[in-house]
């Protein structure tokens, strides 16, 4: 295992997804939505542990989730758990861990990742990162990683390919990025898929240290230039003090616009390993094994009479749940909120997900 090899897992999202069953103090990287025994965060690690030594391996959350990070993952060094004080999205959470990793290993090459995605063929995506490092190691340029679609999705952001500029790593087809887009409705969805010019977003990328530095001192010098300062400060005493005081004066701003889509080095690995960003009560129904009533059910006891292509949770294990005569519909319950509701009630998905993020004092 190459020890200039690092890997950075963002776990910083909020609690709005799989509401009511996630919440701000313990959002979806922290539970084990899938019943497999391990969370999101734990899957993450697991996976990357297999292509990067353990300790070199950081964890970016939220200040607040420190204690679940060290619970969950303790073999992560208390150096690799870097907090940020304030949401500013991808880059300066990717600037704060690319400007530590430097201090300590100037030849280091980093894979990032979100927490909280499901990868089905994981040999494929252990054998695809491990050539990405690789190549990145000796490299100049920037990779993220995008999944071939197999359907019109409104959920996952795109990276549109030049497919006349590409080039063969290992077997593997990479392309010259040429746009990012964000979540499009679904006429445009459909016009993405048939242009054959779309992957969809892993969220996932490669490159050396010095290579990422150097273009967002390019392109995003109101996010390097902060973290720059960082040298006496990375693992100190005053590390903590510094970030807060970064995090006041740092924009927002995602990797993918602030830099990836502005310099020339972006390229992207077409994929097909089996992904899925688990944003959605919807997603998870279609990624998990169901009964043969087409029903996703996870809870103790239960009784079901006439019940189809319906979502049951419950985490109240010693309750009994007793439904009958509902077609996809979802029954979510927890101590302390029941949600009964169609599967595709939009406006009323769309409540609720306010209610996650504006109600912050009372559902926690």
């Amino acid at each position: 295992m190459n020890n200039n090899f690092y890997c950075v897992i963002m776990a910083g999202g909020d609690g709005s997804k799989f509401w009511p069953v996630s919440r701000n103090s313990k959002p979806k990287q922290f539970l084990d939505m899938l019943g497999v025994g391990r969370t999101f965060l734990q899957q993450t690690f697991d996976r990357f542990a297999q292509i990067v030594p353990k300790e070199n391996i950081l964890v970016v959350a939220f200040s607040s989730y420190r204690s679940l990070v060290k619970e969950q993952l303790p073999e992560v060094l208390d150096e690799n758990i870097l907090l940020e004080p304030y949401r500013r999205n991808t880059a300066p959470c990717i600037a704060y861990a690319a400007y530590k990793i430097l201090m300590k290993n100037p030849v280091a090459t980093m894979v990032v990742t979100p927490a909280d995605h499901l990868i089905t063929n994981e040999s494929l995506f252990i054998s695809t990162i491990g050539h990405a490092l690789e190549y990145a190691s000796q490299s100049g340029d920037l990779y993220t990683l995008g999944v071939e679609p197999t359907r019109p999705e409104t959920a996952y952001g795109y990276i549109q390919m030049t497919l006349k500029d590409f080039k063969n790593i290992n077997g593997h087809v990479v392309y010259n990025v040429k746009t990012f887009t964000e979540k499009p409705n679904m006429e445009l969805a459909k016009v993405f898929i048939d242009s054959g010019e779309f992957l969809w977003n892993s969220g996932i990328f490669v490159w050396n240290v010095k290579t990422i530095i150097k273009e967002m001192g390019k392109w995003l010098p109101e996010v390097s230039t902060l973290f720059a300062q960082g040298e006496k400060s990375f693992y100190t005493d005053h590390e903590q003090e510094f970030v807060h005081m970064v995090y006041d004066d740092c924009p927002s701003v995602s990797i993918d616009y602030g830099v990836m889509e502005k310099t020339s080095k972006a390229w992207v690995f077409k994929v097909s390993f089996g992904w899925s960003d688990l944003g959605t009560w919807d997603s998870l129904y279609m990624h998990s094994p169901k009964d043969e009533k087409g029903n996703y059910v996870r809870c103790g006891e239960f009784m079901m009479d006439k019940v189809t292509g319906s979502i049951v949770v419950s985490t109240q294990k010693d309750k009994l749940i007793a439904i009958k005569g509902l077609d996809k519909f979802m029954i979510v319950n927890t101590p302390d909120v029941l949600m009964i509701c169609p599967r595709d009630d939009i406006r009323f998905k769309n409540m609720i997900t306010d209610l996650a993020i504006n109600d912050k004092a009372r559902f926690q």
